[in-house]
């Protein structure tokens, strides 16, 4: 049972997770301080937290969110990819990406990834609900402790990879186009896979 719990966590954690992986190998690739990379993982773990607490309160209460309502939170990734492509467009200077995000604030950057993790996230919780509810106290304890190991298994791993010197150069080399198109698009596919786009043109027509 204990067996069948881990890896029931680890497939659906594994299969709700690929989003982050390309969003971290650029945010990784930009990290220039120790803090930078602190509030990575901080903001990767409060929006995973996040996502969870609030799969497991629906689970529990029967409460579902709207797919329409959850995909609005790609508009976030939408907003901060036209804000990145906008200040390469208009800055000559050489601002750090993860300085851009954060508005010049390093105290915030650990909020914006935050969000980030949210809104890259926010299709997760169809999946997170029913599988949440199928599980008894003891194995909800399994599934946390088994999805707090796997975020910091995604963030070591992403940074690895990004430490390569052929993906980090390319990415500061294209990272114009490359961080505006990766949140764009995810921002669209979001609130594609939600039907919010059907939900809007309702609203309209």
């Amino acid at each position: 049972m204990l067996l069948t719990t881990i890896f029931t966590a680890v497939a659906a954690y594994v299969a709700t997770s690929i989003d982050y992986v390309i969003i971290l190998l650029i945010l990784f690739s930009q990290t220039m301080k120790k803090g930078q990379l602190k509030s990575i993982v901080i903001g990767q773990y409060l929006g995973t937290a996040i996502l969870v607490g609030v799969s497991l309160l629906a689970a529990y209460s029967l409460t579902l969110v709207p797919s329409h309502w959850v995909g609005l939170l790609g508009l976030i990734p939408i907003y901060l990819g036209i804000r990145v492509w906008k200040r390469e467009e208009d800055e000559d200077d050489e601002e750090n990406l993860l300085s851009r995000l954060s508005s010049g604030n390093p105290n915030r950057l650990f909020v914006t990834i935050t969000v980030i993790t949210l809104a890259a996230g926010g299709d997760n919780i169809g999946v997170y609900i029913p599988y949440f509810s199928t599980l008894n106290p003891s194995e909800t304890v399994v599934m946390l402790v088994v999805f707090a190991i796997l975020v910091a298994v995604l963030c070591y791993l992403s940074y690895r990879l990004a430490a390569v010197k052929t993906i980090s150069e390319t990415i500061e080399n294209w990272e114009r186009w490359i961080v505006p198109i990766v949140f764009i698009g995810l921002g669209i596919l979001i609130m594609a896979e939600n039907g919010t786009f059907r939900f809007l043109w309702g609203l309209v027509s």
